[in-house]
Order: C-alpha cells, then structure tokens, then sequence
C-alpha cells in the first residue's frame, strides 16, 4: 500500500529545530558566506533553540572559487556538525576526474577548468581532443590538480551523503524517482534526475528540497521546492527556511565578483 504524501502547504519541520536548505553555490563562496552570515544573524535574533543548515550540493565547477567554497564547508562542519552538507554531481563528478580525467566527462565539460583555477592549476581541454598534445596537456593537468587539492578537500567530498530526512521533509540533490520509497531511491537519480520527477504532480511521502535545475526563483510546488537559483551566474543564493509550520524564502544576491 502506498504512503500517504504530503502536501507543501501541510507540511512541518520537527519540533524545535528550524532548517535552512541552501542551493547549489558552484563556487560562489562570497554568496555562501553571506547567506551563513544572514543566517547566524536570524539564529542569535529570535534566539532559535536548535538549527540545521541543509547544503543541497553542487559546490564546484563554473564559478569563481571552488577550492575557497570546500574550505568554507569544512570548517563550517567542523565548527558545528549541525551543517550538514549533501553530495551534487558536480562533486561527484570532481571526484570521479582527479580518479580518472576524461576529457568528456562532466568535470572537463561542465566548469572544472574554473574548478582547477581556484586550486592554481590550468587544464587545457584540448578542445575535447584525446590525443597526441592534447592528451598529454590533458595528464599534465590532471596530475597537477591532484598534487594542488588537499586530501582534506577529498576526503570531505567523499564523505558527502547523498539525502537527509527531517520532519516532513527529504532533501537532495536533484530529486527522487516517483513511486520508489524514499528509503530505496537511487544515487543516480538523487543526484541526476529531472524531467520524470519534475513532470510528476502527484504528493510523495514528504517534500522533497532540491535544487539541480535553474530557475529564476525559487519553486514552491505541492510536493517538491526548487532553490537553485543559478547563483554563480545569476548573483543570487537561495534557501528553503523551515520553523515548524512556517515555510519561508531567504535569498542573498551579490553581483559577479
């Protein structure tokens, strides 16, 4: 028998704790320290008994300061355990390229030459070639990168989870396949999916705060929110806030560094 779902407009976080979930930064650490700024402002002004801040992934590639994002969240947890930071593909995808350098994967294609900027590394793509010169400025590249990026810094990505449960609600990266429990989703679909989960307008189990596909503003539907709002480009860093009932959007903007 299926599990009831929930509808946004009912939902609650759990009793004493307000949640903040904060989109993809993709390395606009300016953006995430504001926000964190913000919100340590809102915590010691209505003297909030207990907090969790929610990162919903994607922390590098395409913009200006991956490495300084990945500081950030480190010492932001080890500060405080109750930041709590999730797995997006494009930290999965870093990963996957210090592992092996594909000059087609996500990582090469998808804003990792800005990602091995940030650690003071130039990789040449060599225009998606694989071989002869390219190849070579390729490997170069690579092992500059994996002798520039701390094992500190891997070793935080590869502790990243890939969901969270509290209260009413379920957070991840990109989202969760309909008609799958919660409990037996996919990694791939919870960092990866889209139109299938998008498209879906029936309630699930809770609600679902994601981000992994721009959108202007946040998106506040029945059975899911949306904040990615695509802020290494847009200038804007968008979180879901969660006090019991009350459902709210908190957003920083700062312009292009």
């Amino acid at each position: 028998m299926a599990e009831p779902g929930i509808h946004f407009l009912d939902a609650h976080g759990p009793d004493g704790v307000r949640l903040y979930a904060i989109g993809d930064v993709h390395g606009r650490v300016d953006l995430l320290a504001a926000m964190h700024g913000q919100i340590e402002a809102e915590i010691a002004r209505d003297r909030v008994a207990d907090w969790r801040i929610i990162h919903l992934g994607d922390y590098v590639d395409r913009g200006p300061d991956s490495k300084g994002v990945v500081d950030f969240l480190i010492e932001a947890r080890e500060r405080d355990p109750r930041n709590l930071m999730l797995a997006g593909n494009h930290d999965i995808g870093f990963l996957d390229f210090l592992k092996t350098p594909d000059p087609e994967g996500l990582f090469i294609r998808f804003g990792g030459i800005q990602t091995a900027q940030s650690y003071g590394v130039t990789i040449n793509s060599g225009n998606g070639a694989w071989f002869g010169k390219a190849e070579s400025a390729m490997r170069k590249g690579h092992q500059a990168l994996l002798e520039a990026v701390p094992q500190s810094h891997v070793d935080f990505l590869r502790s990243l989870p890939l969901s969270v449960t509290s209260g009413d609600f379920f957070f991840c990266h990109a989202g969760i396949r309909p008609g799958i429990p919660l409990e037996k989703q996919s990694p791939q679909d919870l960092i990866w999916i889209r139109d299938v989960f998008h498209d879906h307008t029936g309630l699930f189990p809770k609600i679902v705060v994601h981000g992994h596909t721009p959108v202007p503003e946040a998106e506040v539907m029945a059975n899911r929110v949306n904040v990615d709002t695509l802020a290494w480009q847009s200038g804007m860093l968008t979180a879901l806030v969660v006090d019991g009932a009350d459902k709210r959007i908190l957003e920083i903007s700062i312009r292009e560094p």
